[in-house]
């Protein structure tokens, strides 16, 4: 049997932590191993218990949401850090992405959803729930434009996340790598870049990890961020 995933909840609103605790400690396969009610108790207890996943709010007193993503990411990367929010706004997502979160779900994400993207982030991938997609997708097509609202489908194309785009903002990229770093930005996995590019999946995570330490970046999530920015 696998160990359970062991979850930190972050949120200052006492019965939305409440519920989410208990709701988590219903789900085979996790453990709950801290709860937080602001950003700084956050921090604190992911240097304790070193979490496998902490499930964080973005809006507490004191130190946000995004900040305690940014202190924990640099001090402990093995730590996947998944928003739950109220707020799908495009800072809000950016900013949680680029301060290392690996996930973005709003609050009226359901149980099975939630779990997923648990379980998701803990395996190391990047996850949005199907608003925030859109919404990411819809800054990615109109480049610095700020959308205003997310769209009811996706664009064709995002011009801006093309690889030839990429690599003249990101020039220390191969030509090969920006195909895969734009493949990346549209938020495929290792197995789907290597299909479409007709490569092994070892020389996708060979590229990825060669993007990422020229992009300065750890994680997808910030790796999408900045074919946001």
């Amino acid at each position: 049997m696998s160990a359970a995933i062991r979850i930190l909840v972050a949120d200052d609103q006492a019965i939305v932590r409440d519920g989410l605790v208990t709701l988590l400690s219903l789900v085979e396969g996790f453990e709950i191993v801290g709860e937080a009610a602001d950003g700084s108790a956050a921090v604190g207890l992911a240097d304790t218990v070193r979490p496998d996943v902490v499930l964080m709010d973005l809006r507490m007193p004191g130190l946000s949401g995004a900040e305690a993503t940014a202190l924990i990411v640099r001090s402990h990367p093995e730590i996947a850090v998944l928003v739950l929010t109220t707020f799908a706004d495009d800072e809000s997502i950016v900013g949680a992405l680029r301060a290392g979160a690996r996930g973005y779900l709003t609050k009226d994400a359901g149980r099975v959803e939630l779990s997923s993207a648990i379980r998701a982030v803990a395996a190391g991938q990047a996850t949005f729930d199907a608003s925030v997609g859109a919404l990411l997708v819809d800054k990615l097509t109109r480049g610095s434009d700020v959308p205003t609202r997310v769209t009811d489908s996706a664009p064709a194309a995002t011009p801006r996340a093309s690889p030839d785009a990429l690599r003249t903002r990101h020039p220390a990229l191969t030509a090969r790598e920006a195909e895969v770093f734009a493949l990346i930005a549209e938020g495929a996995s290792n197995p789907e870049i290597a299909a479409r590019l007709f490569v092994s999946v070892a020389t996708v995570k060979a590229h990825v990890n060669t993007i990422f330490a020229k992009l300065g970046v750890s994680t997808r999530a910030q790796a999408i961020a900045l074919a946001l920015a």
